[in-house]
Order: structure tokens, then sequence, then C-alpha cells
């Protein structure tokens, strides 16, 4: 027995030793406080790396100056490229290199061009909305100041000589365009650029991958990328995972990738190969064992952070509660996944969030994210979260029902026909004691997608702030935290998209936005609306600047002579109008808001229940 383990051990020298000397450098696919963490072939952020990008401290991802938001084969390189006045064009450069330049699907906006281009396929009324300071020169015509250039749809990338020719002195924004039928529509990722990206030299594919060969736009190199054959999985890189069907055949230590063992095992008999074959899928089960181990623990461990447990349920009882996720209990579907109403235990009623079947480390982590806050901060005013189920490899949160839907839902006539002002300034007055808590917790927390949708209302229409998925933990220590812009356009403080600053005063300036829905009645971006007030924050801004508020109140509101529900609108627009302020320091706390709306509503309708009997009377 003792002559079979060291003949294992010569065969596993002999086969390890040439693959040592042949070893590529080493690529670190991890930046520390990164969302974009263990990178996929061939991104990292060290020189071993195919493309290298990179990893400041604060655990930003970047080319040059933009962040990276998204970097795989499937989407390319997304680069945020958020709207910024007296950018030099010349930085447009920094995202054409050797292995990547802008796609032909971006259109790029530009300021002060000497000829005006007029081949962007996006209409002025889409890309105005996305620009929080669309008027850097003043000037009240965006085609006199602003130009937009989209690349020829029939050539896989922008060209740089051509986006130059106009002789353009500012780079002021990006987005990506595509085309839904024979119509340009923007992406979701608004305010960012798409890279294509490619390896340099001749194929190095897998012999079951597909091999498109490039001709780099930068220097007129030779490129390819690779793509697995119908019925192969994986990245069809030589050099990577390769290309593999039905269950993959496995390298030594754990490596699987590929039909065959890959290696040769020079001058080894028949028989020690056979027993390294077997070692290595062994090696391979067990690695594979332990990853689905690990997925699993980390997926039990969804309801239990920091010591607190979330009662937990069985996938049968979750399916029974909605009726095999029926569409007749759907109530709405997301970013992140489908909610259903359904019944569960003690017979209540419950908002049940199915999430995506997406199983990758960073979904988990807006599932534990979601947990770890709901389940730490408590207030009469929050969303509480009653459970979760964690079978079948589904992350499934339940929350309390809210029977009434969304705030969105009432202003827009969705539901009922619409919220008389004492109760819509209780609700606004209650969503600010919500962040204001959220805002004062150790460490604070920001929860950086505030907006209408994400305020609930019970039967009495008490207002409840949800979805803290894209929440983040701020530090004590530091007035902001630095991290790729995420929200929902219309509802972004300008500032944060400037300069990746995430502060109190981000959720201030949407909770501004979430005011003047409040007083308007009007949607935060509506394409159908006159191009300069397309976006709803811009809007109120010059109209309560110049005092013109009646001019855009709700017309439900309009008929009420009452002098005390007037002087608390205008009050309110006021409230408003500093929320919205472009510079973050001339913003109030929220704890300042909250006490404002709170004294208003108190010395104008110091009776809830009065509210209520409003509503009900309708």
């Amino acid at each position: 027995m003792i002559k079979l383990h060291i003949l294992i051990l010569i065969l596993i020298s002999i086969s390890i030793f040439p693959s040592i000397i042949s070893q590529k450098p080493y690529c670190n696919k991890t930046c520390p406080n990164s969302i974009l963490n263990n990178l996929p072939y061939p991104f990292g952020f060290s020189s071993g790396c195919e493309i290298q990008l990179n990893c400041s401290q604060n655990g930003i991802v970047s080319i040059g100056e933009f962040a990276v938001e998204k970097a795989n084969d499937k989407d390319g390189l997304l680069v945020s490229l958020p709207s910024k006045c007296g950018r030099n064009v010349e930085a447009l450069h920094t995202l054409y290199s050797e292995n990547y330049a802008p796609t032909s699907e971006n259109a790029i906006l530009m300021e002060n061009c000497t000829d005006k281009i007029r081949t962007c396929m996006v209409p002025e009324m889409m890309f105005q909305p996305q620009l929080q300071v669309i008027d850097c020169g003043g000037k009240s015509d965006v085609y006199g100041n602003v130009s937009c250039y989209s690349g020829d749809t029939n050539l896989p990338f922008l060209d740089y000589e051509n986006v130059m020719m106009a002789g353009c002195h500012f780079l002021l924004s990006g987005m990506v365009v595509k085309m839904v039928g024979d119509n340009p529509a923007l992406s979701l990722d608004v305010q960012v650029v798409k890279l294509g990206w490619w390896l340099k030299g001749d194929c190095e594919c897998s012999e079951d991958a597909i091999c498109t060969k490039f001709v780099s736009p930068v220097n007129g190199g030779d490129g390819y990328k690779c793509q697995c054959k119908d019925g192969f999985s994986g990245d069809g890189y030589k050099a990577s995972s390769g290309c593999r069907k039905g269950s993959s055949g496995c390298h030594l230590f754990g490596r699987c990738e590929g039909n065959n063992i890959v290696g040769v095992f020079v001058g080894v008999v028949t028989i020690g190969g056979s027993l390294i074959a077997c070692i290595g899928l062994v090696c391979c089960y067990a690695r594979r064992r332990t990853i689905a181990a690990s997925f699993s623990k980390k997926n039990r461990r969804l309801c239990e952070v920091k010591g607190i447990t979330i009662p937990i349920y069985s996938y049968k009882e979750i399916e029974k509660a909605t009726n095999g996720f029926s569409d007749k209990q759907k109530l709405g579907t997301g970013a992140f996944g489908t909610v259903y109403k359904g019944k569960i235990r003690k017979g209540e009623w419950v908002a049940i969030k199915r999430i995506k079947h997406r199983y990758d480390t960073d979904n988990i982590n807006q599932v534990m994210n979601e947990i770890t806050l709901l389940s730490t901060v408590s207030h009469q005013n929050l969303l509480r979260l009653l459970g979760c189920s964690v079978e079948k490899t589904d992350q499934i949160l339940i929350y309390e029902f809210m029977p009434n839907g969304t705030l969105s839902q009432h202003l827009q006539r969705e539901k009922g026909n619409g919220l008389p002002w004492p109760v819509r300034l209780t609700i606004a007055a209650e969503t600010a004691q919500a962040i204001s808590h959220l805002h004062s917790s150790k460490p604070p927390i920001y929860h950086r997608d505030v907006k209408s949708c994400n305020i609930l209302v019970d039967y009495n229409f008490k207002a409840k702030v949800a979805d803290f998925g894209l929440s983040r933990l701020g530090m004590i220590e530091s007035s902001h935290i630095s991290t790729a812009p995420q929200g929902t356009p219309g509802y972004l403080d300008p500032q944060y998209y400037e300069k990746f600053h995430l502060s109190d005063k981000s959720d201030v300036y949407s909770f501004g936005v979430v005011l003047t829905e409040i007083i308007t009645g009007l949607k935060a971006v509506d394409f159908s609306r006159r191009h300069s007030e397309i976006n709803l924050a811009s809007l109120a801004i010059d109209r309560i600047g110049k005092g013109n508020l009646e001019d855009i109140i709700d017309p439900f509101l309009k008929p009420i002579k009452d002098d005390s529900i007037m002087n608390s609108i205008h009050k309110v627009a006021e409230v408003a109008f500093r929320c919205l302020a472009l510079d973050s320091d001339m913003r109030p706390p929220m704890a300042e808001v909250a006490t404002e709306l709170e004294n208003i509503r108190a010395s104008n309708f110091p009776s809830w229940k009065e509210n209520i009997d409003i509503v009900s009377a309708q």
C-alpha cells in the first residue's frame, strides 16, 4: 500500500511539473470592498490578466476616470459616463485601448462643437431627461449647445476619428441605445457607455468553440473572441474554462473544463494515467460538492444575520400560498424579482418576493443586504420582513402585505380617485421620519432608491418605506462613501452621478422629487411632456423658483379654496425646493426635513383620524 502511495505521488509530480514551468503570470481577480469581485476571464486587476482594470482603495473599479459597472461576455464592459460640464472631449480617448472600444450601440453627447452632428439615432426628447446638467452653456436651445453622435450600426465600434471630426470641446455624457424594431430606445442603464472587448492575436479557442476575428479599431491589429458551439457550455477560451458538454471532465486539483483531462503524462504507463484520472475525478467531485454545500450554507445563513433569526418557510408552503406563483396573485414585477400576495400559516396576507433566478454572488449579496438591513432596523414606517425561504436554490423574501398599493399608484389614479392633501402630507411626513431613522442609525443607512413606488400604504393609509436591495451602510467617520451610481432615473442625485459620492443628501434629493410628485401628481420622468419639462425635478425647480407653483399643482387639489391647505402646499414646496439643490451641502438633513413636514402637518391637520375620514368619504 505504501508503494502505491509513492507511485501516485511520483505520477502527480510528473504531471504537474510541465504545467508549473509553462504557467502564466498570476491574475488577481479580486477588488476589496467592490461590488465587482471575482471577475470572469479575461478581466482582472493585475498585469497577469489579459484585460487589466483599475481597483481603487475605496472599491471603485474603473477605466481611467470612469467607473466600471459590469464586466462580462454578455454585457461587455459597461462604463459609467455621467453628465458633467467642462469635461475635455479627449477623455473619450481613455475608452479606446488595444483590447476594448465603445460599440456602435452608444450615443455620445458633446458640447460646443464646431460642426453640428445630426447623425444621432436618439431623438432629443429621449436623451434630455437623463441629463441633470444639460444647460452647461446657459443656452435654452439644446442643439445650440449639445450635439449627439451615433455610430454606424453596420460596424461593431465607434470610429474615434469620426467622433472627433466635429471639433467638439467637451464630452458631456453617453448612453447605450438598443433598437426595438425600427425604433431606437435607451437601455435601462442610462449615462453609461458600452465597450466591446477582444483578445489580441490569433484564435486561442477550444475545439468546440467558434472563433470570431476582429480588426482592432485602435491599431488595426488582429483580435478574436471565442464562443462555445450550440450544445456546449463554458466561455470557449483555452486559457479559461473552454467548452464542455453534459457533465464536465476535470483537471487535477478541482479545475473542471472540457470533455477530457488536459495534460500529457509523458512516459507514464496506462495504469498510471488511469490512477491519475480517477484521483482527478474524485477531487473534482469533492470540489463541486464543497461549492454546492457552500452555496447552500450561504443560503441558509440568509435568514440568520447578526444574531437575529428570521422565520424560515418551506418552498411547499410558499408555493401553496401563491397558488403555484399564479399570475392572478401577482402584485408586480421589478428589476430583482416578482412580488405575489398569499396567505401563510396563521392565514394572514403577506407579500412574497421571489428573486429572479440568478445564482451569482452579486444577486446573493443583494438579498443578504436587504435581509440584514430590514432585520437590524425597526420603525413603524419601514416595511417589516416576516420571513424567507431558501429551498431549491430560490431566494424568497416575505413581507407584511400593504393592501392599498403604492403612493405612485394613488398619485397616478391607478388606484382610487386621488388623495386629498391632508393624506398626502401625512404620508410625506411619515416617509421622511422613516428615512431620517435610517440615516440616524449607527452606522447610517442610505436607501439609494427613494421613489413614490417604493412607498407603500396600508388600510389606514399609513406609509411604509420598502425595497432595500440597493441600500448601503455608510461610515460614521465619513461624510460619504464612493460607489458607482445606482437607482432610478429622475430620482438620482446629480452630484452622486458626477462625483460618485453617496451620502445621506443623495436620499434627500430623491425625497425632494417625491415631494414634487405629491404636490403635482406628475411622474418623475414623462416623455409626453415638452422636452424642457420631461424631468420633474427641473420643472419644479423652475416653477417654484419663479414663484409660479400654481402652474404645476395637481388639478385634483386646485378646487380647494381653504387657505390653510394652500398655505401648507406652498410650505411643502419650499422644503422640496431646498431638497433639490444641486449642491448637496445646500440640502437640509433628513431629520430637519422630517421635523418641518411634521410641524406643517400638525399645525394644519392635527388629527390623523380626520384624514382617514376624508379618504373614506370619497
